[in-house]
């Protein structure tokens, strides 16, 4: 009877560590894999795997820089039909891209496909160049902002999630970003479940399949380096339950995808007997923590009301100088402007369009002025050749791109 009672011991013991071998010879041989599973409304977690280990986000990366797009158009420094200048920096990117050449002009609403559905590399720089002024001052940008969301393990040192050592995130923190894209921006969330798009007569065919095979998903970003693996963020709705789904790490796109259906599928069970329970079942400390604190206000200037307000311009001198509007013999000159860059500093703004001015025998130095604007809680100065005819800018913007100034024509309504 002892010998019996034993011997099931040792039977259990043996089973218990052979269970436990097998899953750390599983974590060790995919030590890359995290995943976490959200109720989108609650904020509960249903699954956590990893969840807060530091993990290289990949293409994932885009789903920020697209926020702050939104940010951006949402506070009308942006819209749809904007041309974004196109550096040799962001013609040099890698695959995949949408074959970009230096001087070409990016409109955002080819630049929003092409980061969602091609994961472009080309496009996600030239959105942090025209934003940021440089992609560095842009992922500086982009982490401020992911630390005002809570996302606490997170440091962004690119805008598109090609390798680089200190660019990480976790499947947490990326679970936080997809809610807060859908949240901020429902305007702008649909562009998530596009499929496809034509651009210069190609048309690309987005790499997430679980859009198309995983029914009630309509978002959100697909990305793979070799340091991370394949990694996928999901957004699913099922019986009025939506989830945010994030793995990390997958061997393969189809085995990747094909745990996300595992996840989600156990996901929708465990919330509906929530549901059938009490909403507040869930306990708090078990909630992901959303900051929902105002990001995106911006400081407007004194000024009669308009539809999209913009800062008055700071008009460069030898030293800095409190804001002041344009001279009104220079605003009569003409309303548009050559715009060379956005800058963290107003003298650097301020030298770069000095420069530009020197460029040009047909502009005067008192038409160089600076444009503060706020971006994300980013203050920004923007530096621009005021006063100009449509026509005089353009052909000011071409004779300064041949010279090797990156530059955007826009229109000044003050």
């Amino acid at each position: 009877m002892w010998g019996r009672k034993n011997n099931g011991q040792a039977r259990w013991l043996l089973l218990t560590v052979v269970m436990l071998s097998s899953l750390l010879v599983q974590v060790q041989a995919n030590p890359r894999y995290a995943a976490i599973i959200v109720h989108a409304d609650s904020g509960e977690v249903l699954h956590s795997a990893h969840a807060n280990a530091p993990r290289y986000p990949a293409s994932l990366t885009k789903m920020m820089t697209l926020y702050l797009l939104f940010d951006a158009m949402e506070q009308g420094l942006m819209t749809l039909d904007t041309a974004m200048p196109v550096s040799a920096h962001a013609a040099s990117m890698p695959q995949t891209n949408i074959s970009l050449k230096q001087g070409d002009r990016l409109r955002v609403r080819d630049a929003i496909p092409a980061l969602v559905v091609r994961s472009a590399n080309d496009a996600a720089v030239v959105v942090a160049e025209a934003l940021g002024g440089t992609e560095s001052e842009f992922a500086v940008m982009m982490t401020n902002k992911a630390k005002a969301l809570n996302m606490t393990s997170t440091t962004f040192r690119n805008a598109s999630g090609l390798p680089d050592a200190a660019q990480k995130s976790s499947a947490k923190d990326l679970s936080v970003l997809a809610l807060r894209l859908m949240k901020d921006h429902p305007n702008y969330y649909h562009y998530f479940s596009t499929l496809s798009f034509t651009f210069k007569g190609k048309t690309y065919h987005s790499h997430n399949r679980m859009i198309k095979n995983y029914a009630g998903t309509d978002g959100m970003k697909t990305g793979y380096i070799r340091a991370s693996g394949f990694n996928v963020a999901t957004s699913s709705v099922r019986n009025n339950q939506r989830l945010i789904g994030v793995v990390m790490g997958g061997q393969t796109a189809q085995s990747r995808d094909a745990e996300m259906v595992k996840l989600l599928d156990a996901g929708f069970v465990k919330a509906k007997k929530i549901a059938k329970t009490s909403p507040q079942a869930a306990k708090m400390d078990n909630k992901l923590v959303v900051n929902t604190e105002t990001v995106r206000q911006v400081t407007k200037p004194e000024a009669k009301p308009a539809p999209k307000p913009e800062p008055k311009p700071i008009v460069s001198a030898p030293r800095p100088a409190p804001a002041v509007a344009a001279t009104p013999e220079v605003a009569r000159l003409g309303q548009w402007a050559v715009q060379v860059g956005s800058f963290r500093g107003a003298e650097q703004a301020r030298e770069r369009a000095h420069e530009a001015a020197r460029r040009l025998d047909d502009v005067k130095s008192e038409q160089v002025a600076i444009n503060e604007v706020q971006i994300s809680n980013n203050t920004l100065y923007r530096a621009q050749l005021v006063g100009l005819q449509q026509d005089q800018a353009k052909l000011a913007c071409e004779r300064l791109t041949r010279q090797g100034i990156d530059c955007l024509v826009v229109r000044n309504e003050s």
